[in-house]
Formats: structure tokens, C-alpha cells, sequence
């Protein structure tokens, strides 16, 4: 499958604000616009997901949220070691 195309028009004061900040993340202004479109909107689509239940869907879902934590071996591990980036 070929990419697509967009197309899209900007002021000369715009397009140079795009290109300058391009040059200084070491991006095509093509990269830099598609990457800051892409992030907008993935967080335009976060913010808009919802879900609906049944009173017995909402039920089981609280049910399980209510649960004990299942213990999970490597990750209790993981956990109590150092971190790379505490002080010394």
C-alpha cells in the first residue's frame, strides 16, 4: 500500500515557525507537522473514548476493579530494586 498525501496550506509566518522548529528537533517540516498532528490527535481521541454497561455489566466491572491485587512475581522484583536514577 502507497502512503497518502496531505496537503495543507499555511501563512509564510506559519510555515516559517514550522521549518524553524524542524531545523531545531533535526526534522523535515513534513515530519514535524505529520508527529505534532499524529500526538493532537491521539489526545483529541483519548479524551473522547467512553463506554456504556448494564446495571449487571457495571456491577461485575466494579466487582473486579474491588478485587486484591494478583501478586506478580518479576514485577515484586523489579519493584524492590533500585532505581537506576535515586540518589546515592
Amino acid at each position: 500500500m502507497k502512503d497518502q498525501r496531505l496537503n495543507i496550506r499555511a501563512t509564510a509566518e506559519v510555515k516559517s515557525l514550522v521549518e524553524e522548529a524542524a531545523r531545531a528537533t533535526h526534522m523535515t517540516a513534513s515530519a514535524f507537522v505529520l508527529q505534532a498532528a499524529v500526538r493532537s490527535a491521539e489526545e483529541v481521541l483519548a479524551d473522547q473514548t467512553s463506554f456504556a454497561l448494564s446495571p449487571e455489566q457495571w456491577a461485575e466491572f466494579t466487582a473486579l476493579l474491588s478485587r486484591p491485587a494478583r501478586e506478580i512475581p518479576a514485577l515484586k522484583k523489579a519493584a524492590s530494586r533500585r532505581s537506576l536514577f535515586s540518589e546515592r
